[in-house]
């Protein structure tokens, strides 16, 4: 029987990547030890017992099983601009912050809340899939702009301002990136946003792994010291990977009261408020558990410089960009489409990556290799499943 037919913005979209990743990786036969999956950005190490006490303490509460606010809770609110203001060294304030379901989410409403069908988006290629598809289902069309590896896979300024043109309402940039792991330096973040308010555009900026960035960093830059920052910026994050919840999916918006306003609004059609337990939970570990996120930078970098050490030993194999979470990887095939690579490793090797197709056009030389979640002990044997 013939079905009605589905929306042609859902229907024309590829789904996701990664349950189709995952099948790969079970047909590998564990012939050369435990897989190793370097394919999802998740941490890998626990939740701090503190809040898996606190989320069971919140889960309990009856305060937190009817509706709350839009906007998120006022302790989380509070707590995380904060945190944010002492971070940048800005003026923050609650009223700043919306809470939603994810990062995802995050950026789903601020699409939505900035543009509409026949209308454009900058994005950066590479770029994060969910964001380009997120763009595909809303009618917004997706502009890229290209990153040259030569450079680091950081965006060119003089190519975002050629790319602005009358239909385009935002450009959307991560740093550190997904799926690059390219850190944008202040400067560059400057410039993009001084182009950005110069041509009347919104500058949105995930920041998602910015708790990842090395120990000693500092701040990541100085945007949110612009006394206007508010009419041009716009500042995602999630809290699920400082705090080892993604399956709470906990996210923030940090911009200006109108919108907060119109996120608001569409937050109301989607979810009318994020997860409450999780957010009363988040809003004690914010201020609490600011050593034991300290400590796991460390053990991210650790694990960077192991990937580093490990790939130095396989011939043919390199690292073109590495930072926080991810390293974009080009292999040696020249033969071989990214696809065929990613299956070939996880289903003979047991090494689950992302093929760098997924993120774009010209692609097909990288790998997406997540080494969060994936300790030093099992980084150190890449070198001797990789194929040359």
């Amino acid at each position: 029987m013939t079905h009605p037919p589905f929306n042609p913005l859902v229907a024309g979209v590829a789904p996701p990547p990664i349950p189709e990743i995952m099948r790969w990786a079970r047909d590998y036969d564990g012939a050369l030890g435990p897989p190793i999956d370097m394919s999802q950005a998740v941490p890998g190490y626990p939740p701090h017992p503190d809040l898996l006490g606190w989320l069971g303490e919140m889960a309990a509460s009856p305060a937190c099983a009817g509706y709350g606010d839009i906007e998120g809770e006022p302790a989380l609110r509070a707590a995380y601009a904060e945190w944010s203001a002492a971070l940048y060294g800005a003026d923050i304030a609650p009223d700043d912050i919306h809470v939603t379901a994810g990062c995802n989410q995050a950026f789903f409403a601020a699409a939505m809340a900035l543009a509409g069908p026949g209308d454009t988006m900058l994005l950066t290629n590479p770029n994060y899939f969910n964001q380009a598809t997120t763009l595909a289902m809303l009618g917004i069309s997706a502009r890229t702009v290209t990153c040259d590896p030569a450079h680091g896979f950081l965006p060119d300024p003089a190519q975002i301002a050629d790319a602005i043109h009358d239909s385009v309402r935002a450009l959307a940039i991560v740093t550190p990136n997904n799926p690059t792991g390219a850190v944008y330096p202040p400067d560059l973040l400057s410039e993009l946003f001084a182009i950005c308010r110069k041509r009347g555009v919104w500058l949105i900026i995930d920041e998602t792994y910015r708790d990842f960035l090395p120990p000693g960093a500092g701040t990541p830059h100085r945007l949110f010291e612009q006394p206007d920052w508010r009419d041009t910026l716009i500042g995602l994050y999630s809290f699920s990977k400082s705090f080892c919840i993604p399956g709470h999916r906990l996210g923030a918006v940090t911009a200006g009261a109108p919108v907060i306003a119109e996120i608001a609004k569409v937050m109301d059609n989607l979810q009318i408020c994020a997860p409450r337990a999780p957010q009363a939970a988040v809003a004690r570990a914010i201020p609490a558990l600011q050593g034991w996120r300290e400590a796991n930078r460390q053990v991210i970098a650790d694990r960077a410089t192991a990937l580093q050490g490990a790939l130095a030993h396989a011939a043919g194999w390199s690292i073109d960009a590495i930072g926080a979470y991810f390293a974009f990887v080009r292999h040696p095939f020249d033969e071989l489409r990214s696809t065929e690579t990613a299956r070939y490793l996880a289903q003979k090797a047991g090494i689950v990556t992302v093929p760098g197709a997924c993120f774009g056009d010209g692609l097909d030389a990288y790998l997406r290799v997540a080494f969060a979640n994936v300790d030093e002990a099992a980084i150190a044997k890449l070198a001797d499943r990789l194929p040359r």
